[in-house]
């Protein structure tokens, strides 16, 4: 009959334990020994007893072993860039993926190479045209409204607009119209006050025949008695 399988779990008995801590961490140790020269690996190994005491194993040394471990852990190794570059290129591939997944899904929108499709993906495809063909219209209407809307306010501030200027207009033509009575009052009064003559009213007697005059006229009345003719002056029929 085969080994059964032996449950780990902490060993009661104070000597048994000790005695299976040191078995093992023989065996550790010298598996650790084996593995190093067999790979060519660089080992490590440290063990604490239960009581403080201390079991190593270097391969190359601890301290150098150690300190190649803080420099690989605390301190950015060596090849950072060359990572860095494996992580770019893969993030390019995904990138470059999605965009040609992005590209065959507008074609298919737009009707474009839909021979590969199957009868589920080109159901899912009119589901899609479907639902934004409905929201296209419902974004159509939508505006609609608004800009009706926006016409009404417009059409209801034009009105606004156009009673105050006929309010306007009204009372402008109240005030000419009280200019204008008051014109014909003051007219007829200066009439009634101050009355044309007669002579005022009839045409003028105007002699249509040229004359041509020679010398003073205000002296003409006064010295036509006295003076001679031809001297003051003389009035002479053209």
């Amino acid at each position: 009959m085969g080994r059964g399988r032996v449950e780990l779990k902490r060993i009661e008995n104070k000597i048994n334990r000790q005695v299976t801590f040191s078995k093992r961490r023989n065996g550790l140790l010298k598996k650790a020994y084996e593995l190093s020269v067999l790979c060519d690996a660089e080992i490590a190994l440290i063990i604490f007893s239960n009581r403080g005491k201390l079991y190593e194993f270097s391969s190359s040394g601890m301290t150098k072993t150690l300190e190649r471990y803080q420099r690989c852990c605390f301190i950015p190794h060596d090849n950072t860039h060359e990572r860095e570059t494996q992580s770019w290129y893969l993030e390019v591939i995904k990138l470059n993926a999605k965009y040609e997944a992005l590209q065959r899904t507008q074609r298919h929108l737009l009707g474009e190479d839909l021979g590969p499709l199957n009868m589920k993906e080109l159901h899912n495809l009119e589901k899609q045209l479907e639902g934004a063909l409905a929201r296209a219209r419902q974004q159509k209407t939508q505006i609609m409204m608004e800009q009706m809307d926006d016409l009404r306010k417009k059409e209801r501030q034009l009105g606004d607009l156009n009673k105050q200027l006929i309010v306007k207009l009204e009372a402008e033509g109240q005030n000419l119209e009280t200019i204008q009575g008051l014109w014909s009052c003051c007219g007829a009064a200066a009439t009634e006050n101050f009355p044309l003559h007669l002579s005022q009213t009839q045409p003028m007697e105007c002699d249509l025949q040229p004359v041509l005059q020679i010398g003073y006229h205000h002296y003409v009345e006064a010295e036509r008695s006295s003076a001679p003719t031809g001297m003051a002056g003389t009035t002479i029929p053209i």
